[in-house]
This record gives C-alpha cells, sequence and structure tokens, in this order.
C-alpha cells in the first residue's frame, strides 16, 4: 500500500495522514470549498476537492471520492469516523474498485449498522442484553403490551443510526404513544429508517466499550475498556481508559464478549463494541461501532499501540503479531472533546473566528488538533475543534494533569466545552469514580459554571493585587 486517501476531514484526517507518513505511505486529502485551507489539507502529499461546503454535496459523494482517488492512483481509502465510515455501499463500492478499505467488510458493517440485526447475530454467543423486543415495531398498541410486560421505564430506540437521534425514555404509559411517533419521525428524518425496538431502561447506566481489532487470518483481539459516561444529549464529551469501577474478572468477561460480538459478523479492522453497565454491574451488549471511534487515543495511550497503524497493517492482509497475553494496562488516560459549543447555554454550537488558538504542551499532553488560529469555525459541520488527551501512572494524576492542560489552552472568539471539561474533572462525583450517564442531568448547569468563572475571576482580581500591593510596599525611590 504506497497512497492512502482519507475521506475524512480535521483532526482524524490529520491523525491518519500522520501514521501513515510513518508508514512511508503517501497520502491524499480530500477537502469541501469551505475547507481549502484547512491544515489537513496542507499536511497531505496531495489533495483534491470534492465539491461545495455542505457535506452531502462533498464529504458523503462516495462514488466521486472513489473516482478522484482512482485518478491519483491510490491504493487504500480509510474513512475515518463519521461521513462515509459506516456506510456498507461505499466499502463494497471502494473492493469493487480494486482499493483497499482500511476497514471492515460490507457485511460485517450492514448486520452491525442495525441494532435488531445486530442483536439477533449475537444471540448465539449468549451476550446479556437488555430485556425488550428484539423486532422492529410501529403498532402502538402492541406496543403498549410490550412495555406493560418488561415494566416503565422503558426505551424506545431507533435501529438504524445513533447520536441519541430517534431515541426516547419513556416512563408512563400515558406517553408512549407521542414518545414513539417522535421517535419514528426523528429516525426516518435522520437515517431513511423508521424502524424503532423497545427495550427497558436502565436507570443508573455507565456506557462502558471494548475496543476490538482483528485480522483476516481469525485473530481476534480486545484492547480492554473505556469508560464514556460523561455525556451531553446522549453523546460523549469525557472518556477514559481504564474505567474505575471494572474488577479484572469483569474486564475480562466484557472482553470477551466483545470478541464474539466481532466474531459473529466476521468482523475485520478495528471496532468497538459498547455496553450499559447497570448500578449492580451487570453488563449488557448495546451496539457495535464499526470504525475507529472519535476516543481511539486514550486505549492508544494505555495500551501503547497504534490502532491506526494496525487498522493498515490488518488491510494490507498482515498477521496481527501481538497475543491477547501480549496486552497490558499502564497507566491512565482521560480524553476532553473540545467543541465548538458553548456549555453555559445548553452546549449549542458557538460559531466565529479563533481570534486566539494556543495550544498546551507538556509531558503527558496529547492534542489531536484540526483548528489553528486565524480560521473560522465552518457552520456545515460537527464543531469539533480537537481531542484534548492527558495521561498519568494513575487516575488521579491524569484528571490532575487534564486541569492543568485545560487552563492552559487558550481560546478567543468561540465558547468551547474546555470550561466544561474543568468543572468534570474537579467535580467529587468525577473524581470519586461514582457517577453515570445522568452526569450532566444531575450535576451540570450552565448557571453553575457561571457562577464558577465569576469566582476565579474574583480570585484572580485578588491575587493580582495582591502582588501589586507587595511589589509597591518594595518600590524604594532614589535619593535626589
Amino acid at each position: 500500500m504506497k497512497k492512502i486517501l482519507v475521506a475524512n476531514r480535521g483532526e482524524i484526517a490529520i491523525r491518519v495522514m500522520r501514521t501513515a507518513k510513518k508508514m512511508g505511505i503517501k497520502t491524499v486529502a480530500i477537502f469541501s470549498e469551505a475547507d481549502r485551507n484547512a491544515p489537513h489539507v496542507r499536511y497531505a502529499d496531495e489533495a483534491v476537492c470534492v465539491g461545495p461546503p455542505p457535506s452531502a454535496e462533498s464529504y458523503l459523494l462516495g462514488s466521486k471520492i472513489i473516482s478522484e482517488a482512482k485518478k491519483l492512483g491510490v491504493d487504500g481509502i480509510h474513512p475515518g469516523y463519521g461521513f462515509l465510515s459506516e456506510n456498507a455501499e461505499f466499502a463494497e463500492e471502494v473492493e469493487n474498485n480494486n482499493i483497499t478499505f482500511i476497514g471492515p467488510g460490507s457485511k460485517a458493517i450492514r448486520i452491525m449498522g442495525s441494532k435488531l440485526a445486530a442483536k439477533e447475530a449475537v444471540k448465539k454467543y449468549d451476550i446479556p442484553m437488555v430485556p425488550g423486543i428484539d423486532k422492529a415495531i410501529t403498532d402502538i398498541e402492541q406496543a403498549k403490551i410490550i412495555a406493560a410486560t418488561i415494566g416503565f421505564p422503558i426505551l424506545i430506540k431507533a435501529s438504524a443510526g445513533g447520536g441519541g437521534k430517534g431515541m426516547r425514555i419513556v416512563e408512563r404509559e400515558k406517553d408512549l404513544e407521542s414518545q414513539m411517533k417522535m421517535a419514528i419521525g426523528e429516525a426516518t428524518a435522520a437515517f431513511g429508517d423508521g424502524s424503532v425496538f423497545i427495550e427497558k431502561y436502565v436507570t443508573s447506566p455507565r456506557h462502558i466499550e471494548i475496543q476490538v481489532l482483528a485480522d483476516k487470518h481469525g485473530t481476534i483481539l480486545h484492547f480492554f475498556e473505556r469508560e464514556c459516561s460523561v455525556q451531553r444529549r446522549h453523546q460523549k464529551v469525557v472518556e477514559e481508559a481504564p474505567s474505575s469501577v471494572l474488577t479484572p474478572e469483569m474486564r475480562n468477561a466484557m472482553g470477551e464478549a466483545a470478541v464474539n460480538v466481532a466474531r459473529s459478523c466476521d468482523y475485520v479492522g478495528a471496532g468497538t463494541v459498547e455496553f450499559l453497565l447497570d448500578a449492580d454491574h451487570n453488563f449488557y451488549f448495546l451496539e457495535m461501532n464499526t470504525r475507529l471511534q472519535v476516543e481511539h487515543p486514550v486505549t492508544e495511550l494505555i495500551t501503547g499501540v497504534d490502532l491506526v497503524r494496525l487498522q493498515i497493517e490488518v488491510a494490507r492482509g498482515e498477521k496481527l503479531k501481538l497475543k491477547q497475553s501480549d496486552l497490558k494496562i499502564e497507566g491512565h488516560a482521560l480524553e476532553l472533546r473540545v467543541y465548538a459549543e458553548d456549555p453555559t447555554n445548553d452546549f449549542l454550537p458557538s460559531v466565529g473566528t479563533l481570534e486566539t488558538y494556543r495550544l498546551p504542551e507538556g509531558d503527558g499532553i496529547r492534542v489531536d488538533n484540526g483548528f489553528e488560529e486565524g480560521m473560522e469555525i465552518p457552520i456545515y459541520y460537527d464543531p469539533m475543534l480537537s481531542k484534548l488527551i492527558t495521561f498519568g501512572i494513575n487516575r488521579e494524576l491524569a484528571i490532575d494533569k487534564m486541569i492543568q492542560a485545560i487552563e492552559n489552552y487558550k481560546v478567543e472568539g468561540v465558547e468551547t466545552t474546555l470550561p466544561f471539561g474543568k468543572f468534570v474533572c474537579e467535580h467529587p462525583a468525577f473524581r470519586s469514580g461514582d457517577f453515570d450517564t445522568h452526569f450532566v442531568k444531575n450535576y451540570f448547569s450552565g448557571d453553575a459554571l457561571k457562577k464558577g468563572t465569576k469566582e476565579e475571576e474574583k480570585l484572580a482580581a485578588l491575587i493580582a493585587l495582591k502582588h501589586y500591593l507587595k511589589d509597591k510596599s518594595k518600590l524604594r525611590l532614589p535619593n535626589s
């Protein structure tokens, strides 16, 4: 494999290209007209414009991207995450054009892309699943019977897609009909598929996922877990590895279950198996993401592996050189997704120009970044600027390093999730490890953040005044 096209943008495009260059592989960037001057375009060896700013007219044009790849003599296409990364038709079209898709086969993407099909596939491996119905449903009266059987609260979920779309928590029967119609409508609009199913709602869940990687020779490994319970709108913001609550026995059991999920669909490449962990530490299979995850760096830091390198080696047909017994957890890693969002205003996107943009540096600090000072935040795409990752020999040190890194990350011109990340890291519930996916609902508010910021400003002013008075008292004028 001599040349790879990265069918993505921003920090993940640069992340993939960085490893490819280390492997001596040439890189091709794609870009929309809005991203013409973006860092990932300059970082690549070659770059090609694929259309106007809207992603539907550029980054989602699979056939056009493949056509450009063929013109440039590309051997492999890495989809990153988002956009076309879990599009089975795109993966199949890439392969049909004699280009290597650096990801799983289209069969695995199709099976795991449908939560219902995924549940069916893993059944024979006796993997724990949340009580509920494992087929699509649209009939309200039937839904009421099912809900009464498994008991409220229940969760209505879209079979296709993710990111919280088509998902509704229903606590009372009288709300079932309206919530189900909303879920079906939202799923249809977002994914073109209105299929929904019903399962028991786990009231105090933790979101634990297992990183897996499989080669074409039958080897499937797991790279331990990531804790992803700090979320807003069902989307992760803070992730860490390892989890503070898993025992070695639970870790092994979840790892084996994740390997079996991969085995159930003949998986090849890097993927992530997601589980819910209830208050009694029972785990349940949730879904599989058939791509590299946003939060993969925390796994890389605690295991010492380069997951992108392994993806490329597997795609080239190489055997995994690692064995499960070779993998060990060393230290602790934490990641904050730095979004251009205003956490004091319900995390709404914050558009503007990065008037100041300086990244933190230091031992144990990694920033996977896609922006630079002076750039505008495009309104067309996900508002993530970067991923801030810290590593320490233990969880406490990793958290302290994250607080320090946040303080040294200078951004002016837009609001970001940096203050929220600091709030999380300083909160007693997070520091103790006693939290779940309701962390934001239970502990966070915009007002609390504003209050904390004002108190910090007041303290800084008092410290500055103290230093000023101290310096003034030392000042002695020379005799005239």
